[in-house]
């Protein structure tokens, strides 16, 4: 009865002890399955950022899933193709089976256009980013405006060279996700032994193993293409920097000249009066700062200095006989330039054939003179016109006469007036008349002639320095021709000559033994034998008939 009772205590007992294990147990087991849903949905969660960041703003990520679907198109395409060959084998289809074979070449029909679509997929999916951008022609920095070019040139490459690197790093970034992707789905297997996380595993496997290879190509080009910009900036920068340096001292030499030419100016403005003289020196100045200005840059800018002679001297023999005026005219400019016959303010006398041009000259340029027309002699008798504006080529110094009226600073002339007197007058008393209102009227200009002679016999054999007055008798058909000479100012000979002209008249006029002639015919008439009157044609114009 006691071993009862002692048997029932210990079967109670233990009982009691097993239920209390079981709950213990499955109290554990649960909070396991809780820590490992929280595990699984913490790995899920981070692979689902993973997924988001790679299809979002990746263009390697679109690019693989196109080439996988065109991969997976070309897969469909090949059963689709085995079914419908399989059926087209047939004899003899069913209604079903010719509804079937219609419905797969419907799908073959839009499977293509797909294909189609996705065809730059086919092969090297990712040689278009791959490829680096072209480098073009690399400029050669041979003057100041290249430097510009060469800087451009310069921001471009840098820019496609950052563009290629940034394409690289994307590439990188995405290998670092496919792989951080590949770690959870590892953790995830090993959790939760799913097939589609093994499935998921496999396609993210073979991602990888896509761009492992594309990754090694893309490094390899990118060295390539960094050391190729590298190169490229280093050499282009030494030649920037020697660009500059040579522009430097080439702007400092041409700032020598001018600051030389304005000097010398100067000094030509402070000791120089001569305004006509300052100007022919100022434009030499001018021109010869130009070539040399123009003879430095050549020097700096030309390798081959001697082939560009050889060059410029075949070019002169044919510019020489295709631009003979041109060249004789600069052949002019030298004549007159060096040799100070013309200058500008000189009056002159240019003809050319019948014509005649006398004025100023305002300007020589290298090509030409360009001459203003005044109102003198010849325009009043010739021309009846003036005031123009003669442009006169340089190369007809050698070819046609030029009278200067003001040459060497001697800026008078010798100018002279007729008039006619009668047989019966008194010559004497008319000649004296003459010589003293044109000695009265020149008295200045023939000093100022005398003056000017004395200093032109140093450079100049001039024998006849009379500058008095000349008056002159001749015997005509009409009468007793005076003729008075007298020295007077180049640029106005009109205005002297007619104020002698009207004191010449007024005083032979106040005199009673002179009288002035004029062309006359005597007609003589038989009185006996009367003779029909003469036609009026017959008498000349401008005659008196006594």
């Amino acid at each position: 009865m006691r071993l009862k009772l002692l048997f029932l205590t210990f079967i109670l007992t233990t009982g009691f002890s097993m239920a209390g294990n079981e709950d213990a147990n499955n109290t554990i087991h649960t909070e396991t399955n809780n820590q490992t849903n929280t595990q699984i949905t913490k790995l899920l969660l981070q692979k689902d950022a993973i997924d988001k960041e790679l299809l979002e703003n990746n263009i390697w990520s679109k690019i693989y899933g196109n080439y996988h679907t065109y991969k997976e198109l070309k897969k469909q395409k090949v059963f689709l193709d085995a079914d419908i060959a399989r059926l087209e084998k047939k004899k003899k289809l069913t209604k079903k089976q010719k509804i079937t074979l219609e419905k797969e070449k419907e799908k073959e029909k839009i499977l293509m256009g797909k294909l189609q679509l996705l065809k730059e997929y086919e092969k090297d999916p990712f040689k278009k980013f791959l490829t680096p951008p072209s480098i073009e022609d690399v400029p050669t920095v041979g003057n100041p405006f290249a430097v510009i070019g060469a800087l451009s040139y310069q921001k471009k490459i840098n820019s496609d060279q950052e563009a290629y690197a940034a394409r690289y790093d994307s590439l990188q970034h995405i290998m670092t996700k496919l792989e951080e992707k590949e770690a959870l789905l590892k953790q995830l297997i090993k959790i939760d032994d799913n097939p589609k996380y093994h499935k998921a595993y496999a396609e993210n496997h073979a991602q990888i193993k896509t761009f492992e290879p594309v990754i090694d190509i893309f490094k390899t080009t990118k060295n390539v293409y960094t050391k190729k910009i590298d190169e490229i900036n280093f050499n282009l920068k030494n030649d920037i920097k020697k660009e500059i340096e040579k522009t430097i001292t080439i702007g400092a030499v041409i700032l020598f000249f001018i600051l030389l030419l304005i000097l010398l100016k100067y000094f030509v403005r402070k000791y120089m009066s001569d305004n006509d003289r300052f100007y022919t020196i100022n434009k030499a100045l001018n021109i010869t700062f130009i070539i040399l200005s123009l003879l430095t840059l050549l020097l700096a800018y030309i390798e081959n200095v001697s082939y560009l002679v050889t060059i410029l001297g075949f070019a002169s023999a044919g510019i020489a006989i295709a631009m003979k005026d041109w060249f004789m005219s600069l052949m002019g400019w030298f004549t007159i330039v060096m040799g100070g016959s013309i200058h500008v303010g000189d009056r002159v006398k240019f003809q050319r054939g019948n014509i005649e041009y006398i004025g100023d000259i305002v300007d020589i340029s290298m090509l030409r003179m360009t001459l203003h027309e005044d109102v003198t002699l010849t325009a009043y008798m010739h021309n009846r016109r003036a005031g123009r504006v003669i442009f006169i080529p340089n190369n007809f110094i050698f070819t046609d006469m030029i009278a200067n009226y003001s040459h060497a600073g001697l800026k008078t002339v010798w100018d002279g007036i007729d008039f006619m007197i009668t047989f019966d007058s008194d010559i004497s008393k008319a000649a004296s008349i003459a010589k003293e209102v044109t000695r009265k009227y020149s008295k200045g200009y023939t000093d100022i002639t005398r003056k000017q002679l004395n200093k032109l016999r140093s450079s100049y054999s001039i024998k006849n320095t009379n500058v008095e007055p000349r008056i002159l008798t001749f015997i005509e058909p009409y009468g007793m021709k005076i003729s008075a000479w007298y020295l007077t100012n180049s640029f106005a000979t009109l205005t002297l000559r007619s104020t002698i002209s009207a004191e010449i008249i007024k005083r032979i006029h106040e005199e009673d033994s002179i009288s002035l002639a004029f062309p006359t015919q005597s007609i003589y008439v038989d009185k006996d034998v009367p003779k029909p009157l003469q036609n009026i044609e017959d008498i000349p114009m401008g005659e008196e008939t006594f």
